[in-house]
């Protein structure tokens, strides 16, 4: 935790944003389906995918490489004017012809017609699948299907974070309606799918003003416009990029889901404990204050009070050690 602002502010949360892929799922998603469009061998579009793909952090590029290396691809073609596009994927000059691969929302703003891969498209998602589409001006050559799993500790964290108190818990994601969907019933939430990283800071803006304190958890360079905007940013330490863990105010350093949990509980025990001392503090303090000019008060008596008050106080503190043991927060 990044000082005793973090601390406070993540107890007192009253609602929850989560990303998905890498935070609410194992973070390694595979390519279950290949389905070429325009004739070309299947190796020869992955190793075109993979190519492109080759500079790019996210998972589902990731999923795409591991992929390759199940073909025989030979060398990956040379990529010119590489070029990231946030939230969507990513475009290359492959001998000296235009590529893109990423999300179907890609090649719409792009003005690519994909009439001919809506089928392929339409199966990705009954699936609950994230699509990913490989093409170029003229538009699509494949459709790439990704699955990932369920973090199988996800479920138990959202209900210890309902004991905890935080009310709303929604997940923010820029894959397509179908996987995310799937995901979200999976764990009894809410979600918003299809959202770029301004549309996630918007989700989070939007979740502060009618909530007040609102917490985001991410783990990529996507997700750090919204840790920022929210209440407080928790990072997934192991996996996550280093903006991210640069941004958020809490980091998970061992990318362990349910520490989210923990943090907030010891959190929430922390701000009881000190409301808790700063209010005997005041009442010794201010008993000693209206005795005094009546000459009730000797100067030992004073003493032991101030230096009693101390040792109370940090023996409240030292409750949240019990607080950790027992999983339940300081009473």
């Amino acid at each position: 935790m990044k000082g005793g602002a973090a601390l406070e502010a993540a107890g007192r949360i009253k609602a929850l944003a989560f990303d998905k892929t890498g935070t609410l799922t194992e973070g390694r998603p595979v390519v279950s389906r290949v389905v070429v469009l325009d004739g070309r061998d299947e190796a020869e579009a992955i190793g075109l995918a993979a190519a492109l793909e080759r500079r790019s952090e996210h998972p589902l590029a990731h999923a795409i490489l591991k992929a390759a290396e199940g073909y025989e691809t030979g060398a990956l073609p040379r990529v010119e004017g590489f070029r990231s596009v946030a939230g969507r994927g990513a475009e290359g000059r492959v001998a000296g012809r235009r590529y893109a691969i990423g999300s179907p929302r890609l090649f719409a703003e792009a003005g690519i017609p994909l009439d001919g891969a809506r089928g392929a498209l339409e199966g990705v998602e009954q699936d609950g699948e994230t699509p990913v589409v490989l093409g170029d001006e003229h538009g699509p050559i494949a459709v790439f299907g990704l699955a990932d799993a369920v973090r199988p500790e996800a479920r138990a964290t959202i209900s210890a974070l309902r004991e905890a108190g935080v009310g709303e818990i929604v997940m923010l994601t820029g894959d397509a309606e179908a996987p995310a969907r799937r995901t979200a019933e999976a764990l009894g939430i809410r979600y918003r799918a299809r959202l770029l990283p301004e549309d996630k800071v918007e989700a989070v803006r939007g979740l502060v003003a009618e909530h007040g304190s609102v917490g985001m958890v991410g783990d990529g360079v996507n997700d750090a416009p919204a840790l920022a905007a929210s209440s407080v940013g928790f990072a997934m330490g192991a996996a996550g990029s280093g903006v991210a863990l640069e941004t958020a105010d809490v980091a998970l350093m061992q990318d362990d889901l349910p520490k989210l949990a923990e943090a907030v509980r010891l959190s929430r025990a922390a701000e009881g404990i000190i409301k808790q001392n700063v209010l005997v503090s005041v009442l010794v303090k201010g008993l000693f204050v209206l005795l005094a000019p009546f000459g009730l008060v000797a100067l030992w008596l004073a003493v032991l009070a101030d230096m009693g008050t101390s040792i109370a106080v940090t023996l409240n503190g030292l409750r949240l050690f019990r607080a950790r043991g027992d999983g339940r927060g300081a009473r």
